[in-house]
């Protein structure tokens, strides 16, 4: 296991505006250790660990291992979405922003869209205002598309699938977006609408 760093709580703490004896303060420490922390001629207590991280603002997560996500999509455009899946139980996680996000004890790294292939291709038909998708793909218990979501700049809408069900999906026309669809075994996809 990965152990916090003096150079991440200098750095957190220097990004929080906060100085040592500041931080010391909310931890019920000494200034002076706080400095010995960031020069590396010392180590945080275990029992202090999730406080520092709750003074420092990250999660324990990123704390220890020094990598913490910010989020740049302070105005919440939804055409910004992130997604994130446990490949322990399969749980989707949808955000508007980036974040850390863990399941099942393991922190999720954030989907990034595959290039379109002819096994994951979207097919695309617009019947009475709604987009008609299907996919032609293994639909068994190891090999299935997981999920199908339709966003634009203000909605999403997300349809689960399941093994040994069709690959299609209606989604009411709501504007101009995307359309992704997440492969269990090869990742994301995404089509423009």
């Amino acid at each position: 296991m990965n152990y916090v760093t003096g150079k991440v709580i200098k750095e957190l703490r220097e990004k929080n505006k906060m100085t040592q004896k500041q931080l010391a303060e909310r931890l019920c420490v000494s200034d002076k250790t706080i400095s010995k922390w960031e020069t590396g001629r010392g180590l945080p207590d275990g029992a202090v660990i999730a406080d520092l991280a709750g003074a420092l603002k990250v999660s324990l997560a990123e704390l220890l291992t020094g990598e913490y996500t910010e989020n740049e999509n302070r105005c919440a455009n939804m055409r910004k979405v992130s997604f994130y899946v446990c490949p322990v139980c399969q749980n989707v996680i949808q955000a508007v922003g980036k974040g850390s996000y863990s399941c099942c004890g393991i922190l999720l790294p954030q989907l990034e869209p595959e290039e379109m292939d002819e096994e994951h291709e979207i097919n695309l038909e617009v019947i009475d205002h709604e987009y008609c998708i299907s996919i032609e793909h293994d639909m068994n218990k190891k090999h299935y598309i997981s999920f199908a979501v339709y966003v634009t700049s203000g909605h999403t809408e997300f349809a689960k699938l399941y093994p040994e069900q069709e690959a299609q999906v209606r989604f009411t026309k709501k504007g101009h977006g995307f359309i992704y669809i997440y492969c269990n075994k090869h990742g994301l996809y995404r089509i423009q609408v």
